[in-house]
């Protein structure tokens, strides 16, 4: 096994270093210039997308998620073990530097963010809880390509709801290790992976409106406790922040002596572990942004890329200010969730391992919900069959329950490699089609400058193929009728898989 954990691991940081890295930052930075640096110069605009008026049906109902309920949902995948485990992992293997580097890839990645939901919201399609899409599906619509499509859903469920699910459980469980005073071996991991499964179980079973109404809840009150016992800890030693801050720029051009890391592998470290948090330009948040009901599809794009800083810039900093004002020695310093539970420990007392456990839990069990979420709208992408998204849910509860009491190392590098995968070839998709996401930004700020609410039909964009919704403004702005809804998504379905 460990030979095995040694080869994903080395083919992982190889596929990352000649392949991911250049592609990220080489795309981020052409769709940075090309929109006009969208992900700054809108700022504002995505303050004001995220409380948008929610369309609604005929009957009252909403036609969808909301834009802040999609946005609560690609929090929950985002917000997770990465933002203290692997913000923990990236200080411990990379230094302070590899913050910095975090910080910058997750700018330049927020122009990614916006195409990669832009385009997901243009090309979604109806289904009975209201929309869904993705990359799979922009890439059989906008591509032409159903098998880049199969592709990138294939790896997304193996990647998210099943080998991310069973990290977040097994953080979980180290978590409460730490909080016992060591190993919680025997009953106590078959206990927890049990009480999250029938959790699970409890949430996904009702769908994605269930879904959505618990990540609207648990993400702030998630993020909220967290950043409050972050700010109390820098408060505690507020005297060592500008230190904290001069050493995270200072070495992010050097190599760090102290933990060992070449200047290369800060970078690597910083922008692996970034990305495994934010998830910009990976496509797993425009599986989100598409199930939202909103009237532009640059609303999404905008929305998307403000959950990419509130993850990095604001949950991010705040595990790697806790770690850098408290543990000033990062010689031999432990990776992970260790580092970061021991800074907050050695900084208020024992007592705050209670509460960082209920953190845990909450910022865990929201990811899972998040990356279930993910899967089951690409299940649906390959085949419309109940019987299998009925085993694609018992699947991902038992990934749950084995998360909780296996070692977690191979599955992790297993994960990164794939999360490698995934991301290229969903950024060879928006490069491809990053001239339509250009057209709808276009368009999205011509509308504001004559003072109008942005409202998208697709007749606003001639020649482009494979819109299914957008047909006319009072199907945007609502009321829809449901029977023609359900009808169309039959349609769809048929098309999808070749019948006449």
């Amino acid at each position: 096994m460990d030979s095995v954990n040694e080869w994903l691991l080395t083919w992982g940081d190889n596929l990352w270093t000649w392949a991911v890295l250049p592609v990220l930052v080489v795309l981020g930075l052409y769709f940075t210039l090309r929109s006009g640096v969208v992900q700054f110069r809108l700022i504002p605009e995505m303050f004001r997308t995220l409380t948008d008026k929610t369309p609604r049906k005929e009957s009252g109902e909403p036609q969808s998620v909301s834009a802040f309920q999609a946005f609560t949902i690609s929090a929950a995948s985002r917000v997770g073990v990465g933002n203290i485990a692997g913000v923990g992992t990236a200080i411990a293997i990379g230094g302070p530097g590899a913050i910095f580097w975090m910080w910058l890839m997750a700018f330049v990645g927020g122009a990614s963010s916006f195409i990669e939901s832009s385009l997901a919201q243009l090309y979604k399609t109806r289904d009975a809880d209201g929309f869904r899409g993705g990359p799979a599906y922009y890439m059989q619509r906008g591509l032409g390509a159903r098998w880049m499509g199969i592709l990138f859903a294939v790896i997304l469920i193996i990647c998210f709801p099943i080998a991310f699910s069973s990290l977040q459980a097994n953080t979980i469980k180290a978590t409460l290790a730490g909080s016992f005073g060591g190993d919680v071996g025997g009953w106590m991991p078959w206990v927890v992976g049990i009480v999250l499964a029938v959790l699970m179980a409890l949430v996904v079973f009702g769908g994605v409106r269930r879904i959505a109404n618990v990540t609207q809840t648990l993400v702030p009150v998630m993020a909220l406790l967290y950043l409050l016992l972050g700010l109390v800890i820098v408060g505690i030693h507020i005297d060592r922040l500008p230190e904290v801050f001069a050493t995270i720029f200072t070495q992010a051009f050097g190599p760090n002596e102290v933990v060992g890391a070449t200047l290369g592998y800060i970078i690597l470290t910083g922008v692996k572990r970034g990305m495994f948090s934010n998830e910009a330009g990976l496509g797993s948040a425009p599986n989100a942004g598409a199930s939202a009901a909103v009237t532009h599809p640059v609303k999404q794009g905008l929305v998307q890329t403000l959950g990419v800083y509130f993850d990095t810039f604001l949950v991010c900093s705040i595990t790697a200010f806790i770690v850098l004002v408290s543990v000033p020695d990062l010689a031999n310093a432990e990776r992970g969730i260790s580092l970061t539970q021991g800074a907050i420990v050695s900084s208020l007392g024992e007592w705050s391992n209670v509460v960082l456990t209920v953190i845990i839990f909450l910022l865990a069990f929201s990811s899972m919900l998040g990356n279930y979420y993910y899967g089951q709208s690409n299940i649906e992408f390959i085949t419309p069959r109940r019987g299998v998204l009925l085993g694609y849910r018992i699947v991902t509860i038992l990934a749950v329950l084995v998360g909780s009491v296996v070692s977690a190392d191979v599955v992790w590098n297993f994960a990164d490699g794939a999360m490698g995968v995934m991301a290229l070839v969903n950024l060879t998709a928006i490069a491809l089609l990053s001239g339509v996401a250009f057209k709808l930004l276009k368009d999205y700020t011509q509308q504001r400058r004559e003072g109008k609410d942005p409202v998208f039909t697709r007749d606003r964009l001639p020649g482009v193929k494979g819109i299914e919704v957008w047909e006319d403004e009072l199907s945007v702005t609502g009321p829809i009728d449901v029977p023609t809804a359900k009808h169309q998504s039959e349609k769809h379905r048929d098309h999808l898989h070749g019948k006449r």
